[in-house]
């Protein structure tokens, strides 16, 4: 009976943190679709529902460190809620990027853009199935679903150097260029370290189903380099 209602109460958290994930990849997929398309209403919503991802992580903390005490989890119970308490900081890190991305498009809101989003974007659909995949992952404990996070990942930093390279030709080119060049670098980079989060999820359903770290950023990392 007692393990009957452990169980309970870990798939009752582990809807607390998908709840959470979905809440998050809305983020995402706002905050850069208000960046492309200037819209202020949309980028302050993002904004205000920062505050709501920070109380959905307080709240799964106590929920999970609440069964630690009172359930007293053995072996791969406690992995999971381990798990969990992972998860949900790379998650509200990964919603405070979300957050200075939307601050970024209320900055640039009344600027024409020196060249067409393109590969911002691209970037954002990125992260944002990054999250999807990793969430699926756990919820299948599937670690091979998990280790697909390694592509995305160096893809994603390869739009990430591709952008860079761009906006300084921009750069380059004319000096009135480099406010809003730097700008959108920016949020090249939060989209960036959304993907380290991203694969940090992927690492945690590792070590649910193995009971083992692996670097997945590292692996990524030397994927992306030149042989």
């Amino acid at each position: 009976m007692g393990n009957d209602l452990l169980t309970e109460e870990l798939e009752r958290l582990k809807e607390e943190l998908l709840k959470m994930a979905r809440l998050l990849e809305e983020q995402l997929f706002k905050a850069i679709k208000c960046l492309v398309d200037k819209d202020m209403a949309m980028a302050k919503e993002v904004i205000a529902n920062e505050d709501l991802i920070d109380q959905m992580e307080m709240e799964i903390e106590r929920k999970a460190l609440g069964l630690i005490a009172l359930k007293q989890p053995m072996a791969k119970d406690l992995r999971l809620i381990a798990v969990v308490l992972r998860m949900i900081v790379d998650m509200e890190r990964m919603a405070d990027h979300a957050e200075e991305i939307a601050i970024i498009a209320i900055q640039l809101h009344d600027q024409v853009y020196i060249k067409p989003l393109i590969d911002i974007p691209r970037m954002g659909k990125i992260a944002e199935q990054m999250v999807e995949r990793a969430i699926q992952a756990l919820i299948e404990e599937d670690r091979s679903l998990a280790l697909t996070l390694v592509d995305r990942e160096s893809e994603l930093e390869g739009l990430y150097d591709q952008i860079f390279r761009e906006l300084l030709s921009y750069m380059m080119q004319d000096h009135k260029n480099i406010p809003q060049a730097t700008a959108l670098l920016l949020v090249a980079g939060h989209l960036e370290r959304i993907g380290d989060h991203a694969t940090n999820l992927g690492e945690m359903v590792l070590y649910l189903v193995d009971g083992k770290r692996m670097d997945l950023n590292k692996i990524a990392r030397s994927s992306g380099k030149p042989s």
